[in-house]
């Protein structure tokens, strides 16, 4: 895949590989084709679980074409759908890509499982070298020339059993350089109002209910700010976990799907429920489109809005940078739920002491520089498959 030419703005595009039907597009060894995607279908090998040697996996892998994106790149966030069923898992692993060649070697930046035993789910700590690093969920870039990016994805299964993971979906998002300073928010929607005017109905939660003796999961609700805003969006969409699925929370507490969510975002390597990729798996585990990219401004979250979709954003700010947020964070996440007449967005932001306080109001220029300037306008797209997407730009990062 070659990316069109870069624009003004900053460089961002999204390119995804849903499977199998393009499974003939990559490289299978000992993959194929599956009614539910990507399956194990004759292993190649086997090895060891790398947090336990005892326990052995037959294996698979299968190597997805490089995307060009046509601009230098410094970082790269892949997102993937699976399913894993009876202990078996999936390695996501990225490469930066430059000319023909690779340009770096190989990285992981998941082991994944849609339950947290007996396979496990973690990212992988102490990945670095003069070329790149992986920061939890994020390759970042740092001495090579890289104008592109290559997945590989090995699927695990216990030996002796005939299950097998099924990859439906890899997608990434690949960004260039920040530009110097964030753009004006209400002249850069001056040309394009959509969803001005519009607010979705959206439930609120309150991660901060979640507090007491809840401290597992990466420290209770006051460190659950994704898997609650992905509960929201979840629940938006009459997508959200069934009963049976979360009866072992006990005590139930205030909302036990939250806690659901939190249980399966959670990444020990990280220490906490935050994991970009990891929330967007578990929402895809309950029959929608879930994927992480990086918007370029307000304007264009807005025509999500428009679409009738929510988004999932992560912005970073000090107390009195964004009034209405009065606190620090170096990274929270909250559900952009619409935007006033005047073009101010309407968040759900889920660090509120109770349901009644999550729906805030936020100056729109203060809003966009927290948030692309903390987090590079990351957002989850969650939303059923039959619900269309806006029409993306011309250098599409949908």
């Amino acid at each position: 895949m070659t990316g069109p030419a870069p624009t003004t703005e900053r460089d961002v595009t999204y390119a995804r590989f849903r499977l199998p039907t393009d499974l003939a597009a990559g490289e299978s060894a000992g993959a194929g084709a599956g009614t539910g995607g990507l399956v194990l279908s004759a292993p190649t090998g086997r090895l060891s679980h790398p947090g336990d040697a005892t326990r052995a996996y037959d294996v698979a892998t299968w190597t997805a074409p490089p995307v060009r994106t046509g601009f230098p790149v410094d970082q790269v966030v892949p997102s993937w759908a699976a399913d894993t069923p009876d202990g078996c898992g999936i390695l996501v692993e990225l490469r930066g890509w430059h000319g023909d060649a690779p340009a770096t070697r190989w990285y992981e930046l998941g082991r994944w499982a849609a339950d947290d035993e007996p396979f496990g789910r973690t990212s992988v700590p102490g990945q670095a070298d003069a070329d790149a690093r992986v920061d939890a969920d994020t390759l970042v870039v740092t001495g090579a020339t890289v104008t592109g990016w290559q997945a590989r994805v090995t699927l695990l299964r216990p030996v002796g059993t005939d299950a097998t993971p099924a990859l439906r979906v890899l997608g990434a998002v690949a960004s260039g350089p920040r530009p110097p300073a964030p753009p004006d928010g209400h002249r850069a929607a001056d040309g394009d109002r959509a969803g001005w005017g519009r607010v979705l109905d959206v439930p609120r939660y309150s991660q901060r209910l979640h507090g007491g003796p809840e401290r597992r999961w990466g420290g209770g609700g006051d460190s659950w700010c994704s898997p609650t805003s992905v509960a929201m969006v979840l629940d938006f969409w009459g997508a959200g976990p069934t009963p049976d699925r979360y009866a072992w929370v006990s005590p139930p507490g205030p909302r036990p799907a939250v806690t659901h969510a939190a249980r399966h975002c959670y990444d020990p390597a990280y220490g906490g429920a935050g994991n970009w990729a990891f929330n967007t798996a578990y929402a895809a585990g309950h029959g929608v489109d879930a994927y992480v990219t990086r918007l370029r401004s307000l304007a264009e979250a807005g025509a999500f809005v428009a679409a009738g979709v929510p988004l999932v954003l992560s912005a970073a700010f000090r107390r009195g940078e964004v009034p209405g947020l009065d606190y620090d964070t170096r990274g929270h996440l909250m559900v952009l739920v619409g935007f006033t007449a005047d073009g101010d967005p309407v968040l759900n932001d889920p660090y509120a002491p109770d349901d009644a306080g999550v729906r805030r109001t936020v100056d729109r220029h203060r809003f966009e520089a927290a948030w692309q300037g903390g987090s590079g306008g990351i957002v989850y797209v969650i939303r059923p498959p039959g619900v269309p997407l806006p029409p993306p730009p011309a250098q599409p990062n949908w």
